[in-house]
């Protein structure tokens, strides 16, 4: 039986070009919508990931210290818990990074280095939120030569709440998109194999079972939802090259991700065309009438 189903799963979808054609177009724009749904998701976690690591870095200014104590400080910053780098920038260096960021408004500080030396830290994500930076701000402020320890509580405070508003969102888009992609192919599916009605019908005439009727348009579904991820994933792939060329402050994807998307996709396409074409011909197979 097997090998009759493929055989005729393949002559069917040859045989009913515009069906065929109809059905793999309507799935080829529901999974474009999920996979740039995925995508541009990824995207904003991933600056969302970005933005909060910057806000939760931690700067320890320093009293005015000799080199080797404040070597000795920036050792001890890169040791503590929940830190992932540090690194220690010098008078010098911050006076560089003040003409950098202020131009030519920053030329009547040229003549002193009245910025002290500090050591920015760059914390752990799993520490940054306001309870764990508390503490290693408490930690950094009790150390001997500390001016000052500072990181910016209420724009923190705003970015988690932010992120988590976003993900609700992003939760509730995606499942509108995937109930409206579902819709839209079963309906399409259910169309095509209503143009097929008569032959369904004088098969079932002939004593046909209706798990022999079933299978041929299963694995026509199946094709169907195969050949729609391919066309999918080149849609996707194009607009994610064009996303990462005009934006390129947005991350690169590495091979892993690009396999691990791509056969997801196309385990999405066969699925989505099994159960479509399982569900849609069930249902017409149950109301043909022999009289």
């Amino acid at each position: 039986m097997i090998p009759y189903a493929v055989k005729e799963g393949f002559a069917g979808f040859r045989r009913s070009s515009f069906p065929s054609i109809a059905s793999t177009s309507a799935m080829t724009v529901a999974l474009v919508l999920v996979g740039l749904f995925v995508i541009v998701t990824w995207q904003a976690r991933s600056v969302a990931e970005w933005l909060t690591q910057r806000v939760g870095e931690v700067e320890i200014f320093l009293e005015e210290v000799p080199t080797d104590v404040a070597a000795a400080l920036h050792r001890r910053a890169q040791a503590m818990p929940g830190v992932a780098g540090a690194v220690y920038i010098s008078k010098e260096e911050a006076q560089e990074i003040f003409r950098a960021d202020f131009g030519e408004e920053a030329e009547v500080f040229f003549d002193e280095f009245f910025l002290p030396a500090s050591i920015k830290v760059t914390v752990e994500p799993a520490y940054i939120n306001t309870d764990s930076l508390n503490i290693l701000v408490a930690e950094f402020s009790s150390w001997n030569r500390v001016d000052e320890v500072v990181f910016n509580r209420s724009l923190l405070a705003r970015v988690q709440g932010n992120r988590r508003l976003l993900s609700l969102i992003g939760m509730s888009i995606g499942i509108i998109v995937l109930l409206a992609s579902i819709f839209l192919v079963a309906n399409t599916i259910r169309l095509a194999i209503y143009t097929r009605r008569l032959m369904i019908r004088t098969m079932k005439l002939v004593g046909a079972t209706d798990a022999f009727i079933r299978v041929p348009f299963v694995v026509e579904g199946m094709i169907q939802g195969f050949l729609s991820s391919i066309l999918a994933l080149f849609i996707l792939w194009v607009l994610h090259y064009a996303m990462t060329f005009y934006l390129p402050q947005l991350e690169a994807t590495d091979m892993y991700t690009m396999v691990t998307f791509s056969l997801a996709m196309v385990t999405a396409g066969l699925m989505l065309g099994w159960v479509g074409s399982e569900t849609a011909v069930r249902r017409f197979i149950r109301k043909v009438s022999l009289h």
